[in-house]
């Protein structure tokens, strides 16, 4: 039970990745590598500043600012100099690890004895874990679905659906790209914060991959939109949460019938491509 409560807490933490790109693929069709780099970004941050005993309300906003900048780096990468979206978070993200690197100055720094989110609640454990998550991704959902329905969340919205008609409207396309990819990868950062918290030490390598478990997420999430219809986008939030949620049960899932963990990123990429390849067979069979 403890085990699968890990994968239950591990997953909501990482739904804020899944949130990220949820955005950057789902709403601005843009695929954006940065993620494993904003992730590990937040993670280091994270670790620097409550080391040097900075308090919690300013490391979150500062974690933010982060992950914001280097997704308006890719941003401004694709749409200033017209590079492939692909190869800008690819360029972005391998500049990131040795900003990491040097930010860190180690492979890998332990957060022990360092009040964290999760020291917050007096009685401590497993269960005070899940409920400070929760709360806190319940406050994220609340605000990026109230950013989602304003003017410029729509905006942001429209730019994805249809640029020409938004460059019609005196929307400026480039514009919305740039916030839009800060947006998601703050988001991304948001996950590296949470993790590198609960984990209890930030790692160097920790963000190697994360993307493909974001995107298994998303794409777990956007099967099940398609299933229910779920047309507002306040609710499509929620279930993107599920899919990190559904995602992280697979893997515990996986482990906890033996297989080898070394084989877990084999597993992770098996599973993706499942679900990416699943519609393709389902429609030769039907054909």
């Amino acid at each position: 039970m403890e085990f699968y409560l890990s994968a239950l807490i591990l997953g909501l933490c990482l739904s804020s990745v899944a949130l990220g790109i949820f955005i950057s693929m789902k709403i601005f069709r843009i695929p954006d590598i940065t993620t494993d780099g904003s992730y590990t970004l937040g993670a280091v941050t994270t670790a620097l500043l409550l080391t040097h005993h900075c308090p919690l309300s300013l490391a979150i906003p500062i974690t933010l600012v982060a992950g914001g900048l280097a997704g308006c780096l890719t941003g401004l990468i694709h749409t200033k100099l017209k590079i492939d979206a692909l190869l800008a978070g690819i360029l972005v993200m391998t500049a990131l690890y040795s900003v990491n690197l040097s930010l860190l100055g180690r492979s890998t720094l332990p957060l022990v004895n360092i009040p964290t989110i999760f020291s917050f609640w007096p009685s401590g454990g497993t269960y005070s874990q899940l409920l400070v998550v929760c709360l806190f991704l319940l406050a994220l959902t609340l605000l990026l679905s109230y950013l989602l329905r304003t003017d410029f969340g729509v905006a942001m919205r429209a730019t994805g659906d249809s640029e020409s008609m938004t460059r019609a409207l005196g929307i400026n396309n480039d514009f919305m790209k740039i916030i839009g990819l800060g947006i998601a990868n703050a988001l991304t950062a948001l996950g590296g914060f949470l993790v590198a918290q609960y984990q209890g030490f930030t790692d160097i390598n920790m963000g190697i991959g994360v993307v493909i478990v974001g995107l298994g997420s998303v794409l777990i999430s956007d099967r099940l939109i398609r299933w229910f219809r779920i047309r507002p986008i306040w609710l499509q939030l929620p279930v993107v949460i599920l899919g990190s949620l559904v995602f992280q049960f697979v893997l515990a899932f996986t482990l906890s019938i033996g297989v080898d963990p070394n084989l877990l990123k084999l597993v992770t990429a098996l599973f993706v491509l499942a679900i990416v390849g699943a519609p393709a067979l389902r429609l030769k069979r039907t054909a």
